[in-house]
């Protein structure tokens, strides 16, 4: 029976402070620096006033620019080379930010102008909520991955990870937890607290708005034509297009559908294990068999329609037919490192004696074939959609080498080059500390692929990894280290009457 030591509780409480202590100050930070929209409507426009008089007339104040633009050459950032270049400067030094580049060069009127600033100042809002979102969305599911993993061992009736099993049911147990913090993020999208879901705002959805309400905080939007409407300049035909799937009834009953379903047979695995221990014979062995190829059949479809729901209509232009297996990949190889890491803590701790080097060469084979099989995924999906070039697909990936192109390099040198070097190798794989070091290094490299899977989304160029992020993302370590360890407490380490545990014993590779 493991014992969940006092020193390890207090590790993992003091993550969870820091956690806590990251997501506050995010949002405080962002409530001190935010302006209302119709706050930063007044002041650029004050700002604009102001600068064309100085200038003499705004009609001049355009023209200078305009020769700014076009008889001079100026490398990119350059305050000068693009339009409304000074302007921009002092809205720049009065909210004290800095503002996108390509965004500054492609506004061409002063409703540009504003919506820029207003950008910048959204972001700033959206931070805190898309660093919860990627630390939760990651552990999630980590947990449903480690679920799946666990029902590949029945359905395939492995024997090598009979004594083992305990662990990736263990890991199982935070889907509630995370299940309910995601279905929280939703609904306050749906209520308006953030804009991770823009195509949620209902001013991307209709037709037309009615006339009287335009300038009001809050404009009443229809798709019906009458004499008291004007056509909708911020109606997005593509996302309209959408709402057939993409609507906020269907989209919060589908996502209590995947956790009530995942946390459904996650209890069920629990409740049938022990029942297991308490009764010899193979009746619960086989019910785990059936659950574990039903949970497989409904796993394939929730993951690939969890993923579109909550990480691809982030992008909502965007589509990839592979992007279902590509986040699963991701997900399943971070499970796998999980896995192995809590296995090999408790080997350091005395625990699990009938697991040897073999078992942690099977660890290394996971670890390194599904590594293999993310990177086989990740170059499909960009070499397709780069042979293309279809304006409508690259769009995801321009952001992403033009703004995030370092953290792409880290992941791929953590998730493909780590495993590759370092346990490709036979006798690698069975040395419990190097499988230990590739299995945190995959971990960290798949958290940041997911990063790169939602922040270009949801705060675009202006993302940090800072305290908030990293914070957050420790104490979400923290919090899943103490659900799931908790957990192994509370129950025998080993299942009792597993009919595979002998060969698990003696298994040798």
């Amino acid at each position: 029976m493991y014992t969940f030591e006092r020193n390890t509780k207090i590790l993992c409480i003091v993550l969870m402070l820091i956690g806590v202590i990251a997501l506050l100050y995010g949002f405080i930070s962002a409530d001190k620096n935010s302006y209302s929209d119709k706050e930063i409507k007044k002041i650029v426009k004050e700002l604009y006033k102001k600068h064309s008089n100085e200038q003499g007339e705004s009609a001049k104040y355009k023209h200078k620019e305009m020769h700014h633009l076009n008889d001079k050459k100026h490398k990119k950032g350059d305050p000068a080379d693009y339009h409304y270049a000074s302007l921009f400067e002092k809205i720049e030094k009065r909210f004290n930010c800095h503002l996108d580049y390509d965004q500054k060069k492609n506004a061409h009127s002063i409703d540009d102008v504003i919506y820029v600033t207003k950008h910048y100042f959204h972001t700033i809002k959206q931070r805190p909520w898309s660093s919860l979102f990627v630390s939760n969305l990651f552990f999630l599911m980590i947990s449903l991955a480690g679920l799946v993993w666990f029902a590949v061992q029945y359905i395939s009736q492995s024997g090598w990870s009979a004594s083992l099993l305990r662990i990736p049911q263990a890991v199982s147990s935070f889907l509630p937890y995370g299940g309910v913090i995601m279905l929280f993020i939703i609904i306050t999208g749906a209520l308006h607290w953030h804009h991770t879901y823009h195509w949620m705002d209902e001013a991307l959805t209709a037709e037309y708005v009615f006339q009287d309400t335009v300038e009001t905080d809050h404009p009443k939007y229809t798709n019906d034509k009458s004499d008291d409407v004007i056509l909708n300049k911020k109606f997005d035909s593509i996302i309209a297009g959408k709402t057939a799937y993409l609507n906020i009834p269907f989209f919060i009953i589908r996502s209590i559908l995947y956790v009530i379903g995942w946390c459904l047979i996650a209890f069920l695995f629990r409740k049938y294990s022990i029942n297991e221990d308490l009764e010899e014979g193979l009746k619960w062995h086989n019910k785990m068999f059936t659950l574990s190829a039903i949970f497989i059949v409904f796993a394939a479809i929730t993951t690939s329609t969890g993923a579109w729901d909550w990480i691809m209509s982030i992008d909502t232009h965007w589509f990839s037919t592979l992007f279902g297996w590509y986040s699963f990949a991701s997900f399943f190889v971070a499970a796998c490192a999980v896995i192995a890491i809590i296995t090999i803590h408790l080997k350091y701790k005395g625990y699990l004696d009938n697991i040897n080097e073999n078992h942690m060469h099977d660890f290394g084979r996971y670890l390194l074939a599904f590594s293999i099989f993310w990177t086989y995924l990740w170059f499909a999906q960009y070499m397709l959609i780069w042979y293309s070039n279809i304006p409508e697909e690259v769009t995801y990936y321009v952001i992403r080498f033009d703004h995030y192109q370092i953290l792409i390099v880290i992941a791929l040198i953590l998730n493909f080059v780590n495993p590759m070097l370092l346990i490709q190798d036979r006798d690698a794989k069975r040395l419990k500390g190097q499988v230990l070091f590739v299995a945190i290094l995959i971990f960290i490299g798949h958290y940041i692929d997911v990063f790169i899977m939602i922040m270009p989304g949801t705060v675009g160029t202006h993302w940090h990894m800072g305290f908030v992020e990293i914070g957050v993302f420790l104490g979400y370590i923290g919090f899943f280290a103490y659900v799931v360890l908790s957990n192994l407490s509370k129950i025998a380490l080993q299942p009792k009457n597993h009919p595979m545990l002998i060969e698990s014993k003696h298994h040798h590779i």
